[in-house]
């Protein structure tokens, strides 16, 4: 064979898949750097997501399982992953699509249509709880009497009590969020920068909840935010890509461009991140608060009234805005890590609510 054949051939092969030898690429991997075809793609994203969930031991036969549904591209795509793997793999999963209505005119009643188009395509009971249906408030309502600062502080506590409530509601024994690598990647981050030891600890969990809280999962901690959108791409996945009216510019955006520099540079970085995290080692145990029972609705909470509650009595008081002005002033005066500002509180938030 001559020169000028093995030349052709070795090119031919370099143009081809670099998992299955047979089609041509057509993608380069955000996460390993590997061409490969559109087939091996999705073989590989879903076995991933399936050894995340089976060496974690997330689910078990017969549990009830609750997929926060928000109609953006996270939930979208593990709406579509948790029904495909639970029939592939015979998990024995009840699965359901659990929505929150914040009550935020052209953006969640959009995406709300998106949810119902989802739950057509699946098969997947649906149930949509409203904050006006459990608060009695809306988040327009909520922004309109405190303006735009803080109101993620509210958003943020209202969803996560309104995710166990409506998991209850469906019997569901468990909680499925869309969080993703390049998510607990900022978070790991952002808890680095301000030095906040105890939640740094636990941001890497797979699992988290309170003593007495439903266990949320997140099968897609492993997997990056770029390959989802492949995902949802190439499957042609209907999702609702528009971004809350209301989302300050937080300082977890400034983590997240920070983060994207870093990627660009070393691919592997957002998974670095995570492993770097999940073996950080303290030489103090930080114990969370003894969990009791709010007075007021009886939901989990270490004071006498959960954080829902004591927003609520505030709001309806007509002093949320100067409550929480006192409050972060005297945060600040006692300690200066709270100079980040209130965002800090709402990137948490914003993380653990994602749906």
């Amino acid at each position: 064979m001559s020169t000028a054949t093995t030349t052709t051939t070795e090119q031919q092969k370099k143009k081809l898949c670099e998992i299955c030898k047979v089609s041509r690429p057509i993608l380069k991997r955000p996460k390993t750097g590997e061409s490969i075809c559109k087939e091996c793609f999705y073989t590989v994203f879903e076995d991933e997501i399936h050894h995340t969930i089976v060496d974690n031991q997330l689910f078990k036969r017969g549990d009830k399982v609750a997929i926060g549904a928000s109609g953006g591209k996270d939930s979208t795509v593990l709406a579509e992953i948790m029904t495909k793997l639970n029939k592939k793999y015979d998990y024995g999963l009840d699965l359901f699509l659990l929505s929150i209505d914040e009550g935020i005119t052209g953006y969640r009643d959009d995406s709300l249509e998106t949810v119902k188009r989802n739950q057509e395509q699946y098969q997947i009971p649906l149930k949509i709880l409203s904050y006006k249906e459990l608060y009695n408030w809306t988040m327009d309502e909520i922004v309109k009497e405190i303006g735009l600062k803080n109101n993620c502080t509210f958003c943020g506590v209202f969803r996560r009590q309104a995710l166990d409530r409506g998991a209850i509601i469906l019997g569901a024994n468990k909680i499925v969020t869309g969080h993703n690598a390049d998510d607990i990647a900022e978070t790991v981050l952002i808890n680095l920068l301000r030095g906040d030891i105890p939640r740094l600890q636990r941001c890497v969990n797979i699992v988290t909840g309170s003593e007495g809280a439903l266990p949320r999962s997140k099968p897609f901690k492993y997997t990056y935010q770029k390959e989802i959108v492949m995902y949802a791409y190439f499957k042609k996945l209907d999702y609702f890509s528009t971004e809350c009216i209301y989302a300050p510019n937080a300082y977890r955006g400034h983590v997240r461009d920070f983060l994207k520099d870093l990627e660009a540079i070393r691919p592997s970085i957002i998974i670095d991140i995570i492993h770097s995290g999940e073996n950080f080692h303290f030489n103090e145990e930080f114990k969370m608060p003894v969990q009791g029972t709010c007075i007021q609705c009886g939901y989990i909470s270490s004071n006498q009234l959960c954080m829902a509650c004591e927003l609520l009595k505030n709001l309806n008081s007509g002093l949320a805005k100067v409550k929480l002005s006192l409050h972060n002033k005297k945060l600040k005066s006692t300690n200066p890590q709270h100079q980040l500002d209130e965002n800090n509180n709402q990137n948490n938030n914003n993380l653990e609510i994602k749906i």
